[in-house]
């Protein structure tokens, strides 16, 4: 091991995505043999990541939209330059789309954006406990006023928000409440199944990423699911299996997703 260098994030990432070159990956191993608390979370993500490229099998089968093939580029590169510019652009964004959606499988390892997404994964999961047992008053807002509560929360976020409906998922949306979150305004939407089983939601402003894949985590009987998007951490965290909450995470992200613009779309 002598003369070699120190294993980082890139070769922590290259191991998790397979494509890390046979000496290297050796040397991985051996690292991570001798901190079996990263190679807990290596394997963990690792188990994420195959799920996650699992549910999106059915993107990779998807034809290449026209736009992006070879000969139209080319002959968009033969028109006009206005109209090239429009065709140019378009297909730019059109594959940082694609390419959003390939790194759904795999892991984001910046150092400061795993921080800041444990911060809010760990305050999000402290507030989950504190709220979904009360009875009286599990909300400020309750879900009759949803309209104010989501305009409320979005001016105090400082980014449009909306209540993801999770009625597919058996879950109903029961209300929500600001909370702070070291010095930044925070949202919490909560909701239940017919079983009294509750659900929460929380966004806040930040995030040193502009995006990042999901990141698991699970504390005593509570799981949480945790990712950044244009600005915003999300974390949605229930008495639940990954298995079970998984498909709720993925949910949510499809929701605004769908809209193609994530940070006017739903949470």
């Amino acid at each position: 091991m002598t003369g070699e260098r120190p294993i980082g994030e890139d070769d922590l990432q290259a191991f998790v995505d397979g494509r890390l070159a046979s000496s290297r990956h050796e040397a991985v191993r051996a690292y991570l043999d001798n901190h079996p608390a990263l190679a807990d979370q290596v394997k963990q993500e690792i188990e994420l990541r195959e799920a996650l490229r699992a549910r999106l099998t059915f993107k990779a089968a998807e034809p290449v939209p026209s736009r992006l093939r070879v000969a139209n580029l080319m002959a968009a590169q033969r028109r006009p330059a206005r109209r090239r510019g429009t065709a140019v652009a378009a297909a730019v964004v059109g594959l940082l789309i694609g390419s959003a959606l390939g790194a759904a499988g795999g892991i984001w390892w910046s150092g400061s954006g795993r921080v800041t997404a444990a911060s809010v994964a760990g305050n999000a999961i402290a507030a989950h406990r504190i709220y979904v047992g009360e009875r009286l008053h599990p909300v400020e807002v309750p879900a009759e006023q949803e309209a104010h509560l989501v305009q409320w929360l979005s001016r105090r976020v400082g980014k449009p928000l909306t209540a993801p409906n999770l009625t597919a998922q058996g879950y109903r949306l029961i209300g929500g409440r600001l909370l702070p979150d070291s010095g930044e305004a925070a949202a919490l939407f909560m909701y239940e199944n017919p079983g009294g089983n509750r659900l929460t939601l929380y966004a806040r402003s930040g995030g040193s990423e502009a995006q990042t894949s999901f990141r698991f985590e699970s504390r005593d009987d509570v799981s949480a699911f945790s990712w950044i998007d244009n600005g915003l951490s999300y974390v949605v965290t229930a008495k639940a299996e990954r298995a079970q909450l998984l498909p709720i995470a993925e949910t949510i992200y499809r929701q605004f997703d769908a809209t193609g613009d994530p940070v006017k779309g739903r949470l």
